[in-house]
């Protein structure tokens, strides 16, 4: 299974607090989302501030899509929404 995941700029979903990012399986896009939850208890996102978790997002990429890429891998490409427990607890340091 072929995961990438394009440099799009992400979306902010206010209906349900999530940040929205795309990953390509196998050619073919895949909507994933983080809550902001997961945002603000790993990666140092202030409660209420869109702005912050959108920071939030940029900062913590790479491990946000390493966790995105292992469950896209376990689902068989379904969408993935990740959230607090998807991540080990803590914050994450140098994301």
């Amino acid at each position: 299974m072929d995961i990438r995941f394009p440099a799009d700029a992400p979306a902010y979903r206010d209906s349900n607090l999530t940040i929205v990012f795309r990953a390509l399986v196998d050619g073919e896009p895949v909507p994933c989302a983080i809550s902001v939850e997961a945002l603000e208890d790993h990666f140092d996102a202030r409660p209420r501030d869109r702005d912050g978790w959108m920071r939030a997002f940029d900062n913590g990429r790479p491990r946000i899509e390493a966790v995105a890429r292992e469950h896209l891998q376990i689902s068989n490409g379904t969408p993935v929404l990740l959230k607090s427990g998807h991540f080990p607890p803590g914050k994450v340091v140098g994301s």
